[in-house]
């Protein structure tokens, strides 16, 4: 069968752990694994071109009962020819000419056939782990903005509830754990030239914490609601987290899972560092959910 060239559907935005759907197309890859794609799947990949959140942990039921594993879902895309997996893909998504597709790797000996019909079953518990975590990443995202809203002194980008958006201008990497996340900002000279001052930064710390633990608190106190707003049901199609909060509405765009009401977060336990990496200030946030 030749490769796709329609995008996956994703079901995960809405939730799912399990789906039906037919094998498109087998392909062995770099490393020996198999590479299989599905017409839909429940199961989230990781994303090369920003890794926060990791694969899910799923297995594909065969029509006899033989279950799978899944060793790693990653995104990948084809121009027709060729199917180029992970760091591979040489394009942004929604490029002219271009698929984008859903890899399910498995074992070599998996002995799947295309048309085949399978059974999606992602690990509910590792997701919902994974849901807390991303969450979590993104509401102590915008309480660390509000935190540090005065240390700004020029106009720079807002954030969906006002205040400066300390996260987008200073994120280096973020990482999405299982009921929690880390996150790591660069404060270099390019982010100082925009207007954010480091003065005192290091005694002020445990007040910014304290003040991004206290908004945290508040936002959960209120239970609010959590969805996913779907463009599509395609892999590249838009995606964005919403959070309807007392005073506002916020989105955030966002290709995670996450969970369905900051009630499901229990307490949120937010820690600061300061670190010199490479020469350049470093400030680590460490997320936690208590359950």
């Amino acid at each position: 069968m030749t490769l796709p060239t329609t995008d996956t559907v994703v079901l995960y935005p809405a939730g799912s752990t399990r789906n039906g759907a037919v094998v498109l197309h087998l392909e062995t890859v770099a490393d020996g694994s198999l590479a299989v794609i599905l017409d839909e799947t429940a199961c989230h990949p990781v994303d090369a071109g920003w890794p926060d959140q990791g694969s899910d942990r799923a297995v594909l039921v065969t029509s006899s009962g033989r279950e799978i594993a899944v060793t790693e879902a990653v995104v990948a895309a084809t121009d027709g020819e060729t199917l180029f997996i992970g760091t591979d893909v040489p394009v942004r998504k929604g490029e002219e000419g271009w698929t984008f597709v859903v890899a399910h790797l498995v074992a070599p000996d998996a002995a799947l056939a295309e048309r085949d019909e399978v059974t999606v079953v992602v690990d509910e518990q590792y997701r919902n782990a994974l849901s807390i975590g991303h969450t979590a990443c993104h509401l102590a995202s915008l309480a660390l903005n509000r935190a540090v809203a005065d240390r700004w002194t020029k106009d720079v980008r807002a954030d969906g509830l006002g205040a400066p958006d300390f996260d987008a201008a200073a994120i280096a990497s973020s990482l999405i754990r299982e009921n929690g996340s880390t996150d790591v900002f660069r404060l270099n000279k390019s982010l100082r030239r925009k207007g954010f001052t480091t003065d005192g930064l290091s005694e002020e710390l445990s007040a910014i914490e304290a003040a991004t633990s206290a908004t945290l608190a508040a936002w959960i106190s209120e239970d609010a609601p959590v969805h996913i707003d779907v463009s599509g049901p395609g892999l590249t199609d838009r995606r964005s987290w919403v959070a309807d909060l007392a005073e506002a509405s916020v989105s955030i765009p966002c290709g995670g899972t996450h969970v369905s009401a900051l009630s499901e977060l229990g307490s949120l336990a937010v820690s600061l560092e300061l670190s010199d990496v490479d020469g350049t200030p470093t400030l680590t946030m460490l997320t936690d959910a208590a359950g």
